[in-house]
């Protein structure tokens, strides 16, 4: 019996989550040595120093969610009426279980925006779906806590996709030379 591979079959899943818990990535000393010429012991104690300092705060795969069919990435902008503690509160709650948001924020400067919310979807319609089902049908008061909301569809073409770690080491680098 030949058993057919799939990125999204139960064994890569389980794997896929196994490296995102703490301990179970850890960086290869051998190819940092490769690429620094740094002895052994100077890239571990480093290592331990930046995770000591909250510098690293873990190691994990970086997945490309659009080759899994996740083709729409949806930032979103809400004014929310913050003092409308009950449905604040029943928002906080349905956004940490939903598996959709990637990232939940508040959000300070100009105009009257106060939250920032990314989601990742297949398509428009899942999106719509969603949204619609998850958090308006199911919270009393929705629609007075959240007043007004913009969103953004983030599709290809992607002109620049980097690491945020990377961006953060060229700024250091870049403020360490002037």
């Amino acid at each position: 019996m030949v058993l057919k591979k799939s990125a999204v079959d139960s064994v890569r899943v389980k794997i896929l989550e196994a490296l995102l818990k703490e301990g179970s990535v850890r960086p290869s000393i051998e190819r940092i040595k490769k690429h620094t010429g740094f002895h052994k012991a100077t890239i571990i104690s480093s290592l331990d120093f930046l995770s000591k300092a909250g510098i690293i705060q873990g190691y994990g795969p970086k997945i490309n969610f659009r080759s899994l069919g996740y083709n729409l990435e949806v930032t979103m902008l809400l004014q929310a009426d913050l003092s409308q503690k009950e449905a604040f509160n029943a928002f906080i709650d349905k956004a940490m279980q939903d598996p959709h948001l990637y990232w939940f924020s508040g959000m300070l400067g100009s105009g009257n925006w106060n939250l920032l919310t990314r989601y990742v979807y297949k398509d428009v319609e899942s999106y719509r779906k969603h949204i619609e089902n998850y958090y308006y049908e199911s919270i009393s008061g929705i629609y007075s806590f959240i007043r007004d909301r913009n969103m953004f569809f983030t599709t290809e073409p992607i002109y620049k996709s980097a690491s945020r770690t990377k961006s953060i080491i060229e700024l250091i680098k870049r403020s360490e030379n002037k």
